[in-house]
């Protein structure tokens, strides 16, 4: 009677906590990403007793944006700065923060990699290009990144986008751009040109910002920027033409730009125009190097609204908390001048103020008599602001100088930025409370699935428990989240130690000899990718042997296809031999070729020797042609074991079915992974056998596959910032863009290791439950079943109770420390990450292909014991 009421009742607690889980995630992340208050319209000139606006000294601009590039000027043309830009350091909220003075969000961040979305529209916001529309003095044009025609729709006269994701190219992608300027420089009918080149990020990403390919890349820019300033001094409608040359946000060291390292967040930024001769100081070129980048005086990115603003003669855009930069000051001799800029500036960031506050005036915020003792930042703020407009008033008044005024409005300036870029005051906390109590109770539903689907005394979950508590400690440290490969790869050493001891105590000899088998396999794992932040340019397997050495490259990468090729022949009994072997091999050979010849393309310096000649064999369809043969080969060829499942249920062709989809899988995920990366399944298969060989319980198969999921993840180069994501396979076989396809190619690039670790575990689960690998007799059967009353719902409900119980980490960890300095480029993207391991690895691939691979591969006479 027991037996036949505890599956039920575990399995409707499994759905329950799963169901919770995407529950929570929404509710929390509904709280935890803060709205800024948005101020609707454009921003109009207010009256005030100083007159008109100042004139400004420019009427065009020419805005030129060097993607990643980092603070590195040498030139010492005009006034050069150090931008920052604020974490996440992409180039989608990075473009807001320049043109809206604002302060990025990471739903951006997320929507950045959404080629298709609109939603992340300026449309309807207040910004720089919308005010240059206004004056109407002029087209506006725009050559390059097509992410600001995303942004900014229906607002450009002329343009030609280029996209940005197909980051193999380099050369192109550049030259698309180049092209326009020197028909467009003749031009007298616009404005504003936008100018956004992509190569120089493209070379980042490919080689590092010491790559070969970077030196020329940066005299190419060079050039194009002497261009624009020759055009300036011999064209007359050029000669009151303002040049900004910046970087939307740098890199680190190994080429990625996401987080918040110093390469990463200090941006190029220069002003350029004859007319900033006189005030542009003694500038000392070429800078000395600073490994933190600060080579010229540092602005915020924000602060090219408001400068612009009174360089070009516009109101400040609504929404922006930037402050004028300071050094510009001098182009208006006149002090009123000077404070009218700086005033004006101020008050609408005094707006920004108010509404984040809720009130409709100073007053509703913040009483004169609140004055007396101000109680918050805000207040206290705005008390001061009350001081400097009376004495600001007096001034206008008077007439009379007032030196100090200007360094008052600068310090309130500073101090308000800070304060509103900063401000946490628009979490909703309790939706932050909510989501963590709904994920307490899928952890609750998790735990009473994992008790009634299991019968094994309590110590057997020892090790499991310590993970979850560790883990969990862990997520409260900035450090340990930056660093969190480590955590994996020593519970994974340890783990696997643990199992070899446990199982060969006797004779010694061939202990040591597993164990040393084990741990090597885990130390080439751990050494192939530097990954986190404090370690991630130094040396590594990949960088000190196999890139220096491509044709050992090539030789372990053409073994890994061959040995996929060998096991997918080997499981295809029923077949007759010239038919299988010539299906199998062309299919591998496709694969081959692709990989070729992307890495060719994508880095042709790896290519050399034999690699080269057979490169240039298969040297003639498009990366697009090649990618979907090998794709619908892999499809064909699934054909036959999804048969074997369906029509041929006996215990040695589902066998065999289930071990060539897993070899098929292998097969998807070395193309979608990088030529570096596609020996390390040999490494994982080497260590798939060595646990095959142990007979590990159902228990032990849990937990291995959660730890080795996540190891993989790491040691394949993932980490908990947004550098970490590669896009270089995003865009097999796609032509055109479409969100469900790249998402899919997206996620199984970045999550190769843990989809492959799924398959695996379910080869070795069913193995344990006697259903493959010559457990016929119904006795044996029987006997597997009893090491594993719940089945897949035993081993379901301990992953889900690990992610639940993860996740509710992290939440609380956001929650705890939603003030704390790295709140936004730590803990914010480690959620995310938390959001893609639950949602996508968990729910869709380990509950959802998991749970399908599993019911396929049990043999019809198999009886679920609980």
């Amino acid at each position: 009677m027991h037996r036949h009421h505890v599956f039920p009742v575990s399995t409707i607690f499994l759905v329950a906590a799963n169901l919770l889980l995407p529950v929570a995630i929404l509710i929390f992340a509904t709280g935890f990403f803060p709205y800024k208050p948005f101020l609707p319209g454009l921003a109009r000139y207010e009256e005030l007793d100083y007159g008109s606006p100042p004139e400004p000294p420019f009427d065009k601009l020419v805005f030129m944006v060097v993607d990643a590039l980092r603070s590195l000027i040498n030139d010492g043309v005009a006034i050069p700065f150090t931008a920052h830009a604020t974490s996440p350091t992409i180039t989608l909220p990075r473009i807001k923060a320049m043109t809206t003075g604002t302060t990025p969000s990471f739903l951006d961040a997320i929507l950045s990699f959404d080629e298709a979305d609109t939603s992340s529209t300026l449309a309807s916001q207040d910004t720089w290009l919308a005010q240059m529309r206004a004056k109407n003095t002029g087209k506006l044009i725009m050559y390059g990144d097509d992410t600001w025609l995303k942004l900014f729709p229906a607002t450009f006269d002329r343009a030609d986008g280029t996209t940005s994701f197909f980051v193999s190219d380099f050369t192109e992608v550049d030259n698309n751009v180049t092209r326009h300027i020197t028909d467009e420089l003749k031009n007298d009918d616009w404005n504003t040109m936008v100018l956004h080149y992509l190569g120089l990020d493209h070379i980042g990403h490919k080689t590092g910002p010491r790559g070969p390919n970077m030196i020329p890349k940066q005299h190419e820019m060079d050039a194009i920027v002497r261009q624009i300033y020759e055009a300036m001094e011999a064209h007359e409608h050029m000669r009151s033409t303002l040049l900004v040359l910046c970087g939307d946000h740098g890199m680190n060291d190994v080429g990625n730009h996401g987080a918040s390292s110093p390469g990463e967040t200090s941006a190029a930024l220069v002003f350029v125009s004859p007319k900033l001769k006189p005030i542009s100081g003694d500038i000392k070129v070429p800078a000395k190097f600073a490994e933190d980048f600060q080579y010229y005086h540092t602005v915020e990115q924000s602060d090219l609204a408001p400068t612009l603003a009174a360089l070009l003669g516009f109101p400040v855009p609504k929404n922006s908390l930037g402050s004028f930069i300071v050094d510009f000051l001098p182009l208006w001799p006149g002090s009123r001048d000077k404070l009218q800029i700086l005033i004006r500036n101020a008050r609408q960031i005094l707006a920004i103020v108010t509404a984040t506050m809720g009130g409709s005036s100073l007053e509703s915020v913040a009483s004169e008599r609140d004055c007396l003792h101000p109680i918050s930042p805000v207040a206290e703020l705005i008390c001061e602001w009350r001081r400097i407009s009376a004495i600001t008033e007096q001034v206008a008044i008077d007439s009379a100088e007032h030196p100090s005024c200007i360094l008052d409005i600068l310090r309130w300036l500073s101090n308000a930025q800070t304060l509103m870029s900063g401000m946490a005051s628009n979490y909703d906390v309790s939706k932050l409370i909510l989501g963590g109590v709904v994920t307490i109770v899928a952890v609750s539903a998790a735990g009473l699935a994992t008790a009634l689907s299991n019968n094994s005394p309590m110590r057997r979950f020892g090790p499991f428990i310590l993970i979850i508590i560790l883990y969990g400690i862990m997520m409260f440290a900035s450090s340990y989240v930056e660093e969190e490969q480590h955590f994996w790869y020593w519970s994974t050493t340890a783990w696997l130690f643990y199992l070899v001891i446990k199982r060969t105590l006797k004779p010694a000899r061939k202990a040591s000899i597993m164990t040393l088998l084990g741990l090597g396999m885990m130390k080439l794992m751990r050494s192939w990718n530097q990954t986190g932040q404090k370690f991630a340019g130094d040396p590594d397997i990949v960088t000190s042997f196999l890139l220096p050495n491509p044709t050992l490259l090539w030789l372990l990468v053409w073994t890994t296809y061959l040995l996929v090729g060998r096991e997918i022949l080997n499981n295809s009994d029923g077949i007759p031999t010239v038919i299988s072997g010539s299906v199998v091999a062309g299919v591998v050979t496709s694969a081959v070729s692709f990989k070729l010849t992307f890495t060719k393309q994508d880095a042709p310096e790896v290519v050399v020797g034999f690699a080269r000649f057979f490169a240039d064999l298969f040297d003639g369809p498009s990366l697009v042609t090649q990618a979907r043969a090998v794709f619908m080969g892999i499809g064909l060829v699934a054909i036959y074991p999804l048969c074997q499942l369906f029509f041929r249920p006996t215990a040695l062709s589902k066998n065999q079915a289930m071990h060539s989809l897993h070899h098929l899988y292998t097969l998807f995920a070395l193309t979608q992974s990088r030529a570096t990366n596609v020996p390390l399944f040999l490494v994982f298969y080497g260590i798939y056998l060595f646990l095959n060989k142990l007979n590990l319980d159902p228990t032990e198969v849990t937990i291995s596959m959660l730890l080795l999921q996540y190891t993989s993840f790491f040691t394949m180069g993932g980490s908990n910032a947004f550098t970490g994501i590669d896009l270089s396979s995003a865009y097999n076989g796609v032509s055109d863009f479409n969100v469900i396809t790249v998402g899919i190619l997206t996620f199984v690039s970045n999550w190769a290791g843990p989809v492959w670790w799924t398959s695996a575990s379910n080869l070795l689960l069913l193995k344990s439950r006697g259903e493959v690998h010559g457990r016929t007799t119904s006795h044996d059967r029987r006997e597997g079943g009893e090491r594993n009353r719940g089945g897949f719902v035993q081993h379901a409900s301990l992953l889900t109770l690990y992610v639940a119980a993860s996740l509710g980490s992290v939440m609380a960890a956001c929650t705890a420390l939603r003030t704390h300095l790295f709140i936004w480029t730590v803990f914010s993207p480690k959620y995310l990450y938390s959001m893609a391991w639950s949602l996508g690895q968990h729910l869709v691939v380990n509950m959802g292909i998991g749970g399908l691979l599993y019911w396929l591969g049990r043999t019809p006479d198999s009886v679920e014991t609980s």
